[in-house]
């Protein structure tokens, strides 16, 4: 019979599990029992009031695959869609959740630490490097605010910028900020060859609220989204900026390269494929779910399990914080509202050159469907970052900073001239 561990690794994952430090704060006050499901194989997880216990109840809720493939999820380096439950949920056939799934996403948090765990406890920790990450200082950053108008009403937009050079304006995530960029924003190799800008769309980070728009009624709008950007573009006065986002940032360059290829002189698009389907999801603004749990954990496993630990809680960190329903918001535009199929052909890149890159480990928008978007775009260069997930800029700086500046290489050479 296939198994996904023995004895003594379920030996080693409970008391990994008892004497986790962060696992007994995330479970604070709570009370749940849910089981991992191999085959025949079934690890039961009790807590109560924030102690690992024996269960005396049947599970909530079981999380189910086949041994085989809970035995990739548990490799030291697992493979791409298997770094966590939720991408296994969307890309591997047969994962499933039985019994209650309010419970589990409920208790997220818990499961993906329990995981964690277990990986570690069957496989080991994989190697790190010896030298420490250095934190990166913000002190070059210069803040500021510029006004524009969305619906006729003016709005406050927050932005920071950083370097000298050509400008190039960086769009964050969904549901997130500009803060994303920071680390980036403080690579002085490219900051002594290009001047980063990045700004908090309304209703995010420290920019205005949108007009108008009532507490859990916010919905962005691809038309909206546009017009927004062309409008900081403006207000900043900026000269044919090269773009970039990452996710929805990305699906909205595809859009500025359709729609002002004359304004924009260039777009740097990651994570993004004419339409992304499948994560539009009731549970981040579900009154029964702590958003400012859930949210930072449905993201989570979009990065790349070799991304270090320090940016990827930093990532978690900042998405427990978005304004309530931002993040649903957002997302309403980058899987619902956004899709370019019909217009990403007629992008000309001759006029807005386009550059695509996507990390391996997105399983959200796989490296699968930016490459073939960047098929329909003549002129267009795709390439897939290895080791990297769905927020290369902000999970791993460092690694990213090489993909971007080989991005801007192209882009300097695909740019019109003078008079072209």
């Amino acid at each position: 019979m296939s198994t996904a561990w023995n004895d003594a690794d379920l030996e080693r994952w409970m008391d990994a599990c008892r004497e986790d430090r962060e696992l007994s704060a995330l479970a604070t006050a709570t009370t749940v029992t849910f089981g991992i499901r191999a085959g025949e194989q079934n690890a039961l997880f009790g807590f109560s009031s924030g102690q690992l216990v024996e269960p005396t109840s049947a599970a909530d809720f079981e999380l189910v695959a086949a041994p085989a493939d809970w035995s990739r999820f548990f490799q030291a380096v697992p493979p791409p869609a298997y770094q966590n439950f939720f991408g296994m949920l969307m890309r591997v056939p047969g994962a499933h959740v039985e019994g209650s799934e309010l419970a589990m996403v409920q208790h997220a948090h818990l499961v993906r630490r329990v995981l964690e765990l277990g990986r570690a406890a069957i496989s080991g920790r994989p190697a790190t490097p010896a030298a420490a990450h250095p934190v990166r200082s913000k002190a070059d950053l210069e803040p500021g605010y510029v006004r524009i108008s969305v619906r006729g009403e003016p709005v406050e937009i927050f932005y920071e910028a950083a370097g000298e050079g050509q400008d190039v304006l960086l769009l964050h995530t969904a549901g997130a900020d500009s803060r994303q960029y920071h680390d980036l924003m403080a690579d002085t190799s490219l900051t002594s060859r290009c001047r980063l800008i990045a700004f908090d769309l309304p209703g995010h980070g420290r920019s205005d609220l949108l007009p108008g728009v009532p507490p859990g009624g916010y919905a962005l709008t691809t038309d909206q989204y546009a017009t927004t950007v062309l409008a900081v573009i403006d207000a900043l006065g900026l000269t044919a900026p090269i773009v970039s986002g990452s996710s929805m940032g990305g699906e909205i360059c595809l859009e500025l390269a359709h729609r002002a290829p004359d304004v924009v002189g260039g777009v740097i698009a990651c994570e993004a494929s004419d339409r992304v389907p499948g994560r539009k999801v009731s549970w981040a603004k579900h009154p029964l779910v702590n958003e400012s749990v859930f949210v930072p954990e449905w993201v989570y496993g979009l990065m790349a399990p070799q991304s270090p630990e320090h940016y990827r809680r930093k990532v978690w960190w900042g998405y427990s914080q978005g304004g309530f329903g931002t993040f649903a918001g957002d997302i309403d535009f980058y899987s619902g509202d956004w899709d370019g199929r019909d217009r990403v052909g007629e992008i000309d890149t001759a006029r807005c050159p386009v550059v695509m890159m996507t990390g391996e480990y997105d399983y959200s928008c796989t490296p699968e469907m930016s490459e073939a978007t960047a098929r329909k775009i003549s002129g267009a260069v795709f390439w897939t970052m290895p080791d990297l997930g769905h927020f290369p800029m902000a999970e791993n700086p460092p690694l990213f900073a090489d993909h971007f500046a080989k991005a801007l290489d192209h882009l300097g050479r695909a740019a019109p001239g003078p008079g072209e």
